[in-house]
């Protein structure tokens, strides 16, 4: 059932509808070299096709596991000697560009400069990452988006309808409620989702009429679990990482917890997602809630101790006090700007009173004369000066009980400045 036009491409209308920058490119002519990006089933293969044949040209696949550097010259070698020829292109097609090394990305470059090969290459990792710079350079990078329910339905419509290539000699039948779970559950992958309606088919026994019908039940025999597109070290992990760490920040509980729920399907390491709520617990609610830090910590130190499946739980727990706590970044903020300080500025000496006065001989170097023992004063606060200058790091919100930290330390700098124009006077 793969589709042999841009008429019966489906989806991708972001990069293909009508008077879109690849559509018009191909059906122009003008492309040179492009990489397609996306997760599996999108249709990365099928659309290089397409691509060859819209434009004429002889398409050439390798893999990008399998094909080696001789590979690549040959069919270098066999696309310059066809141009002599017959004046017809090469379309080099490399499936997983991303597993080439450096050496065998570098051996199509010159081939790319002189035209004798143009290059498609289909990769499901991001290839700013792992595409060589040289060869992204030279490239036109197309993301290709998880097919949507509607598209995926229809696609199983014209396989169940196509005698020639698809199951319509078998005269099937898919209820509304059947097309919608297998749609669903096959979560953006067409190739996946035609898997499954093929194995629903096939394996189901015809009624008196000859008359195959697919329910609900048959469905969910076919395709019984949901595979979530994650890997560990690349896009979907980072990208659903930040949007985890986000939606804390957000305070939005909801979202917190679904990326929470995907993480955890897709088998994440529990520490690691343990690691993002302390970090969060500090960064973005900081001092406006300290206990966040609190619970973030115990669940770190518990899942350790659990495990999955329960860890779900205690997970759950820190991530909706974390992204429901008052939010401040205002500590996190006052440590970046004092590191920035001690890395470009001048480094500042400890004034004299607050130096070590505890080993034998530091008075006579005046070490901790005149130091004020805040605990002797009314409050356990008594205004001196602990670092020259007095610059202000951390500047408290009036969010939570950052507000009362703030009404408290605002009293404390007015003493302090009290104090500082006595000096001077």
């Amino acid at each position: 059932m793969r589709p042999r036009r841009l008429a019966e491409y489906t989806g991708q209308g972001h990069i293909l509808g009508e008077g879109k920058l690849l559509r018009r490119a191909v059906q122009a002519d003008r492309f040179s070299s492009l990489i397609l990006y996306g997760p599996p089933g999108v249709g990365k293969t099928t659309l290089a096709h397409i691509i060859s044949q819209e434009t004429k040209a002889r398409f050439v696949t390798l893999s990008g596991v399998e094909s080696s550097v001789a590979d690549i010259r040959k069919e270098a070698d066999a696309a310059l000697k066809l141009k002599k020829l017959t004046g017809q292109g090469t379309v080099l097609f490399v499936d997983e560009i991303h597993r080439f090394n450096k050496a065998q990305q570098d051996v199509l470059l010159p081939h790319l400069e002189r035209g004798t090969l143009r290059f498609i290459g289909a990769t499901t990792h991001n290839p700013f990452f792992y595409v060589n710079s040289p060869l992204v350079s030279r490239s036109q990078v197309f993301t290709l988006e998880p097919l949507g329910i509607e598209d995926l339905q229809h696609l199983m419509q014209r396989a169940l309808t196509d005698e020639e290539r698809g199951l319509g000699k078998w005269k099937a039948t898919l209820t509304p409620e059947a097309s919608l779970h297998l749609a669903t559950i096959a979560d953006g992958d067409a190739r996946k989702c035609l898997n499954a309606l093929e194995l629903a088919v096939l394996s189901s026994t015809p009624d008196a009429d000859g008359q195959v019908m697919i329910d609900l039940h048959e469905a969910e025999e076919s395709m019984q679990q949901k595979t979530v597109v994650y890997d560990g070290d690349g896009d979907a992990h980072y990208d659903t990482a930040s949007a985890f760490i986000k939606s804390m920040r957000a305070s939005d509980p909801d979202a917190a917890i679904y990326w929470l729920a995907k993480m955890l399907h897709a088998g994440e390491d529990i520490r690691f997602v343990a690691r993002r709520i302390v970090i969060a617990a500090s960064e973005d609610v900081g001092m406006a809630d300290s206990n966040a830090l609190r619970v973030a910590v115990a669940a770190q130190q518990a899942v350790e101790a659990i495990g999955m499946p329960e860890a779900r739980i205690i997970l759950g727990h820190a991530v909706i006090y974390v992204a429901t706590a008052p939010k401040s970044n205002r500590a996190y903020m006052a440590i970046n700007a004092a590191l920035d300080d001690v890395k470009n500025g001048r480094t500042l000496p400890v004034p004299k009173h607050l130096r070590d006065a505890h080993y034998k001989g530091a008075k006579q170097f005046g070490h901790g004369e005149g130091y004020l023992y805040p605990h002797d004063y009314e409050g356990g606060f008594v205004p001196q000066r602990c670092l020259e200058g007095g610059k202000q790091y951390y500047d408290p919100t009036t969010n939570g009980l950052e507000g009362r930290i703030k009404e408290r330390l605002d009293h404390y700098r007015r003493e302090w400045a009290k104090q500082a124009v006595e000096e001077k006077a």
